[in-house]
């Protein structure tokens, strides 16, 4: 239950409220688990600090001494493994992770509880054991030889950073055993407040229906193989409606259908009628995910992950968007829907700054709902400003999705975030746009507030002073990453520490803020990475089975041509991001169409300077397209952080009410991009 929005100033603070569950239950062996897991989180997420100092420090080297230091990159990756592989077991005890809540949210805590004993016992112990067991013997080879740096000048003890593999997966099975005992211990004391709500047989049908789609799709395949790759997607879109973490449903639905495939394999399943397979799945070829893990851990480009999300969460705490609110509202102060207008400026600002939609949609709506609420605004047009513009921090630049993104489809990550800059801008603007009219044509949805004056230059002079700072931030950032200066991990880095320099100058920087932002960060960085691994498991065993050839003969059997399969891959992807959210899109879906976009023949201008200039202009539509899923529910992350800090008088229909407009706004955007690609791939053509 988290505090009344009013009743903190910070929304850092806020934010992890909402994010982090605390377990009800208080049996003391599980407690002291809890305890034990957040205590090393806590010493842990400290190493931020020290990749911030190795990516500052290697840029000063370089461009002050003439000098590379190989030490310090592999240092980077070091922190960032460490930080990442502890912090899926401190999101796993504060219970932070993606999960789906249209029905769980409606369970009882008790059944809650079982389903969570369930996932944990045939989801997550299985993966646990694999992890542990393959990543010993991974990283004792690496021992047994003594392996170092491939660089005669980087660390040595590679086997060192091995280590963390299996060792961070037995503190997840320690974080596992706490919710383990928390769950059996609740359930047997069986309180009253445990029992208030539906009970598993809401689950259950929605998985006979599940069951039946699946029963039916796989008539429409051949192959053994084929109707596995069906069942396997069905499987994990079904067990996500349990409200179990998505995470640990991809990593345990991908072995258990590994260990299917191999029983078809060997001829164990001939009384099922099917044909048996040729997939070559067992327990050994599955451990080599292990290097795919590692790979993962060590990923130079990944690195700025945290590096952003602390950029952008410092920012937050620095006290920037309580001096814009409080100067442009003088400047828009007698403009009709000016306190709206105000809310979205300051939206675009902190989007080029942030990347963290729940963080930005926290921070808008406590410095703007009850001011909206008391200059009588309209329900649910407030609602849908705030949660609006608080999603574009995914897709203007630097935004973290699009760097998970180049990643996956082995692009540039600079050449995303400027083909990010006039699509983001232009949706920003199509909200300005949007709540002009609508304040001019519904006269009491946005109305002058009583006493407001006009601007004056003091006005004026107010707003350059508080959005100078900010864009200057801004301007080094994306700015020494399109001028070729710094890479975008490089510049993440240097985005972190500016961010809280900012902070430090506006006399806001304090030790709690600090660490609540170490562990915003930490926690935010962790839930990600664990999808990551769960998608890393899902996806080599659905590649295996062939799934990805499977897929990619299903949409060039539409018969639609080039520009209509792009169409129909990016309905699939608008329909998917109403029960998946943007991480399992971008990890699982988006890799297998990379090889169908490159086939398509698409007639898309790079100017002669871009590589792939199709395959970037098609990342950018579907980078629009899951803008659109943070407001759509029932997964809509924007609509569930909105709702954790609105004022009372807010009702949930006011936000479904309020969103439809920007949804469609977003939607025309994505036609502005479809019909005009140069808006995506212009401005990479010019940079270097």
């Amino acid at each position: 239950m988290i505090k009344n929005p009013q009743d903190t100033s910070d929304p850092i603070e806020l934010f992890e409220e909402i994010l982090e569950h605390e377990d009800t239950d208080k049996q003391p062996i599980a407690v002291a688990l809890d305890h034990f897991v957040k205590g090393v989180g806590h010493v842990v997420m400290w190493a931020n600090l020290f990749l911030i100092l190795a990516i500052v420090t290697q840029v000063t080297m370089r461009y002050l001494f003439n000098y590379n230091f190989p030490k310090l990159d592999e240092l980077q990756w070091h922190l960032y493994g460490l930080v990442t592989m502890v912090g899926i077991s401190y999101a796993l005890v504060t219970d932070s992770h993606v999960r789906v809540d249209l029905l769980h949210m409606q369970l009882s805590p008790r059944t809650q509880r079982f389903i969570e004993i369930i996932g944990i016992l045939a989801l997550l112990v299985p993966f646990i054991y694999l992890m542990v067991d393959q990543g010993y013997d991974y990283f004792y080879d690496s021992f047994r030889v003594g392996e170092r740096s491939s660089s005669p000048t980087g660390l040595p003890a590679r086997w060192a950073f091995k280590a963390i593999i299996p060792l961070s997966f037995v503190l997840l099975g320690v974080a596992a055993l706490a919710r383990l005992i928390h769950d059996v211990h609740a359930i047997w004391v069986n309180s009253e407040s445990e029992r208030k709500g539906k009970g598993i047989r809401l689950i259950l049908l929605a998985f006979l229906g599940f069951a039946v789609v699946a029963y039916g799709l796989s008539f429409l395949v051949e192959t053994t193989e084929e109707k596995l790759v069906i069942a396997m997607f069905l499987t994990f879109i079904a067990l996500l409606f349990s409200g179990y973490p998505v995470a640990w449903v991809l990593a345990g639905v991908g072995i258990a259908y590994c260990g299917l495939a191999y029983l078809f394999d060997n001829d164990h399943m001939a009384w099922t009628g099917l044909e048996s397979t040729f997939t070559g799945l067992d327990y050994l070829t599955l451990g080599a995910t292990v290097n795919r893990v590692y790979a993962t851990m060590s990923n130079a480009v990944l690195v700025a992950l945290p590096m952003f999300i602390f950029m952008g969460l410092m920012l937050d705490e620095s006290g920037v968007a309580e001096r814009l609110m409080t100067s442009m509202q003088k400047l828009f102060g007698t403009v009709r829907g000016g306190l709206a207008i105000t809310v979205t400026l300051i939206g675009i600002i902190l989007a080029a700054s942030t990347g963290i939609i729940g963080a930005s949609v926290v921070l808008l709506g406590v410095l703007s709902l009850p001011s909206m609420m008391q200059q009588k605004y309209s329900k649910s047009l407030a609602a849908g400003v705030v949660s609006a513009s608080g999603t574009l921090g995914i897709l203007i630049p630097p935004s973290i999705m699009l760097v998970i993104m180049a990643d996956q489809m082995a692009l540039s990550v600079g050449d995303l975030f400027m083909a990010a800059v006039f699509p983001g801008i232009i949706i920003g603007m199509l909200y300005l746009l949007y709540i002009f009219v609508i304040a001019l044509v519904k006269r009491d949805a946005a109305p002058v507030p009583e006493g407001a004056k006009a601007p004056d230059w003091h006005a004026i002079k107010d707003v350059l002073i508080a959005a100078l700072p900010t864009l200057l931030l801004i301007l080094a950032v994306l700015g020494s990453i399109f001028a070729g200066l710094t890479t975008p991990t490089e510049a993440s880095g240097i985005g972190a520490l500016g961010a809280t320099l900012l902070a430090l100058g506006y006399r806001k920087l304090t030790f709690r803020k600090l660490v609540n932002v170490l562990k915003s960060t930490f926690n935010t960085t962790a839930y990600i990475f664990a999808i990551f691994l769960g998608a890393t498991i899902f996806s080599y065993v659905l590649r295996e089975m062939g799934g990805d050839a499977l897929i990619e003969e299903m949409v060039a059997s539409t018969g639609f041509g080039a520009n209509g399969t792009v169409l129909f891959i990016l309905f699939i992807v608008f329909l998917l991001g109403f029960v998946l959210d943007w991480i399992e899109i971008t990890l699982i879906v988006l890799p297998l169409m990379r090889p169908i976009i490159n086939g398509l023949g698409l007639d898309i201008g790079g100017y002669g300077v871009i590589d792939e200039p199709a395959l970037i202009w098609f990342v950018i539509l579907v980078a629009v397209t899951l803008q659109t899923s943070f407001l759509t529910p029932p997964v809509g992350f924007a609509l569930f952080y909105l709702k954790g800090v609105c004022p009372p008088e807010i009702k949930l229909t006011d936000i479904y009410r309020g969103i439809i407009p920007f949804v469609l706004l977003q939607l025309l955007g994505l036609m502005l991009v479809y019909y005009m690609p140069p808006l995506a791939t212009w401005l990479p053509s010019v940079a270097y």
